[in-house]
């Protein structure tokens, strides 16, 4: 199995990349590659696309590598395969993000809208540090996973989902926040599996595993 992270220049590689190879050397024949090129992206089993910044300047780099930019499509809508986005790679995912700039189209894989956090002035954004996750549908990427399990967040920006059919979990920073979204082979999670520790490892093993055919 090949497992392609996607670089686009907007992520946190390094850590990424040690968090997949740590969980797959519980498999046999995994192998996990940080690339910008389409043709690893081609031959992916899976896929993964991090994100830090903005909406707006993390689509701008994605959009830059065109060639990168069309596999995932043909990848991910047309041949079906899994894809995880992590943080503002899950944002990506909507159909409008208006971080950086307004009214700016995502990718809109899932449909929604990426909006500023509005907790009023009793909390502080960025929404940082860790927090816990209340689930809404199953999803086998949260197996082995229990209510008290803590995962590490950073953002200002939440995703609004135009279904709640899509979203998996949900985190409370005032309100409930959209933590974990979904929909067919498509997953994005707003924490950060990779600084989560031992529940963000079973996370990351449970990608691995996960076929959304099965």
């Amino acid at each position: 199995m090949n497992i392609a992270i996607v670089d686009y220049r907007s992520g946190n590689l390094h850590s990424a990349l040690k968090s997949f190879q740590a969980a797959a050397s519980n498999f046999k024949n995994v192998n996990v590659k940080i690339t910008s090129c389409y043709k690893d992206v081609r031959v992916a089993d899976k896929v993964v696309l991090p994100g830090v910044g903005s909406f707006s300047f993390c689509k701008s780099k994605l959009h830059e590598n065109t060639d990168v930019y069309n596999s995932l499509i043909d990848m991910v809508i047309e041949k079906k395969k899994p894809f995880l986005g992590i943080c503002v790679g899950m944002q990506l995912l909507a159909t409008t993000g208006h971080e950086g700039q307004s009214n700016n189209p995502g990718l809109n894989w899932i449909r929604g809208e990426v909006k500023k956090i509005d907790v009023g002035q009793n909390l502080k954004i960025p929404h940082m540090g860790w927090n816990d996750l209340s689930f809404k549908n199953y999803h086998p990427i949260f197996n082995g996973i229990n209510t008290n399990d803590h995962f590490y967040f950073v953002h200002s920006y939440e995703f609004i989902a135009c279904s709640d059919k899509d979203i998996v979990a949900t985190t409370n920073h005032g309100k409930n926040i959209v933590a974990a979204i979904a929909k067919e082979n498509i997953i994005g999670l707003q924490f950060h599996p990779e600084k989560s520790q031992i529940p963000g490892l079973k996370i990351i093993s449970n990608f691995i595993e996960w076929d959304p055919l099965r």
